[in-house]
C-alpha cells in the first residue's frame, strides 16, 4: 500500500512526461489518486453496513471497500473509456490510464491484498514485491511533489531559489529529469518482482517445498515473511531476504491448545464462520482454543501474526465465543493486538442447518 502523496508524485510526473499542462496535467494527477476515494465509500460502509443481510454487506464491500473495485481492472477501463469519450484525446486518455493504472499496480505490487479479477471473480490476491516505503518508489514520486512545492513558493515569492535545484532550469531540460525518473521507476517496477520470484524459488529448493510467492510478505526492503505447512502440526515460519537466503526460522503449531480434539466440532463452525467474511485476512490458520463449563472459545490468527513488526493485513485474530448449551456464537475482531471489540452480526454467516451438523460429522 503506496501512500496518497507518492501516487500524486507519479502522477504529476507522468503528465509531465506526457507534456500536459494546466487543466489537464491537474485531472492526470487526481487520476494517480482516484482509487483512494474508496476511503470514504468504506467509511460510509462501516457506519451503515450493519443494517444490511450479510450477502447483500458482502456485495456492497466488495464494491465499495477501501481497495476493492476502485482498485481494479475493471474501474480502470471505465474511467479510461469515459475519459475518451470526454476529451477524443489520445495523449491526455493515455496519461490518465497511466495514471490509474499506476495507482492499482503499486497497490497490487506492496503489502494489501485486492481482488483484481472482480467481478469475474472475488479470489482475493496480492503480489507483495516491496514494502510500502520502499526507497526507489519514495524517492521517485516524492521529487514532483519538491519540484511543484518549490515552484509554487518562488512563485508566491515565499523564496528565491532552492538549494541543489534550478527552478529556472529549461523545460527541456525538467522534462528530461522526469523521463530518467518515470524509467528508473518503470524498470524498478519489473525488476522487483521478478527478484521476488527468484528468491522464492531458491528457497523453495532449500526448503523442498513449493513456497507461495504471493504470501511471501515484505516486511522492509529486500526482506520477507513467508511460512509453509512443515507437518501436519506445525507451520514453518521463515524470514527470507535476498542477501541470505532463509536468514531466519521459527515452528508455529497450528493448534496451540490441548483439548483440541474434544472441541474440534467449534474449530470447523469457527473456520466455517470466517469464510464467510469477506476480509480473508489470514493466509496460514493457527488455532488457539479456551474453554470452560459454558463457553468454547475459539481465535484464528495467521501463524506470521507474532513475527511481523508493522501493520500488515494478516496482524487480525477473529474471536469466536461459542455457548455450548444453545450453539450461539459471538464473535470479535482484534487487530493488531491493540483493540478489540465485537463483529457486526452479517460480517459472519452460514446455514443454520450447518450450526449443528457440525457436532454429527
Amino acid at each position: 500500500m503506496v501512500n496518497t502523496l507518492s501516487h500524486l508524485g507519479i502522477g504529476l510526473l507522468i503528465a509531465t512526461v506526457a507534456g500536459l499542462n494546466g487543466r489537464q496535467r491537474k485531472i492526470v494527477a487526481f487520476l494517480a489518486i482516484m482509487p483512494d476515494l474508496d476511503f470514504f465509500s468504506d467509511a460510509l460502509l462501516t457506519f451503515i453496513g450493519g443494517s444490511f443481510s450479510h450477502q447483500t454487506y458482502v456485495n456492497l464491500y466488495y464494491v465499495f471497500g477501501h481497495r476493492e473495485f476502485f482498485h481494479s481492472p475493471m474501474f480502470i477501463l471505465m474511467i479510461t473509456a469515459l475519459l475518451w469519450i470526454y476529451s477524443k484525446d489520445k495523449r491526455f486518455t493515455a496519461a490518465g490510464f497511466a495514471a490509474i493504472f499506476s495507482h492499482f499496480y503499486l497497490d497490487y505490487a506492496t503489502t494489501w491484498k485486492m481482488r483484481p479479477l472482480f467481478p469475474f471473480s472475488d479470489e482475493s490476491s496480492i503480489m507483495g514485491a516491496f514494502d510500502s516505503f520502499d526507497p526507489i518508489v519514495m524517492i521517485v514520486s516524492l521529487i514532483p511533489i519538491y519540484f511543484l512545492v518549490a515552484e509554487e513558493l518562488k512563485k508566491r515569492k515565499v523564496i528565491g531559489s532552492v538549494p541543489g535545484i534550478s527552478l529556472d532550469s529549461s523545460h527541456y531540460r525538467r522534462l528530461r529529469t522526469d523521463r530518467i525518473l518515470l524509467a528508473i521507476l518503470i524498470i524498478w517496477c519489473v525488476i522487483t518482482p521478478a527478484s521476488k520470484a527468484l528468491l522464492v524459488d531458491r528457497v523453495s529448493e532449500i526448503e523442498g517445498y513449493d513456497i507461495s510467492y504471493q504470501n511471501s510478505y515484505p516486511t522492509y526492503f529486500g526482506s520477507f515473511l513467508s511460512a509453509y505447512p512443515y507437518n501436519e502440526t506445525h507451520y514453518k515460519v521463515m524470514e527470507i531476504n535476498y542477501w541470505n537466503g532463509v536468514e531466519r526460522s521459527m515452528f508455529t503449531p497450528i493448534i496451540s491448545e490441548d483439548g483440541a480434539d474434544e472441541n474440534l466440532e467449534y474449530m470447523v463452525l469457527a473456520t466455517r464462520l470466517y469464510d464467510s467474511a469477506p476480509f480473508q485476512e489470514i493466509d496460514y490458520t493457527v488455532y488457539s482454543i479456551t474453554n470452560n463449563e459454558e463457553t468454547v472459545t475459539v481465535t484464528l490468527r495467521d501463524a506470521r501474526n507474532p513475527f511481523a513488526i508493522f501493520w500488515t493485513y494478516f496482524r487480525t485474530e477473529y474471536i469466536f465465543e461459542f455457548d455450548r448449551d444453545t450453539k450461539d456464537y459471538t464473535a470479535y475482531v482484534e487487530r493488531e493486538t491493540v483493540y478489540r471489540q465485537e463483529a457486526p452480526d452479517n460480517w459472519f454467516w452460514i446455514p443454520f442447518y450447518s450450526m449443528y451438523m457440525a457436532f454429527f460429522f
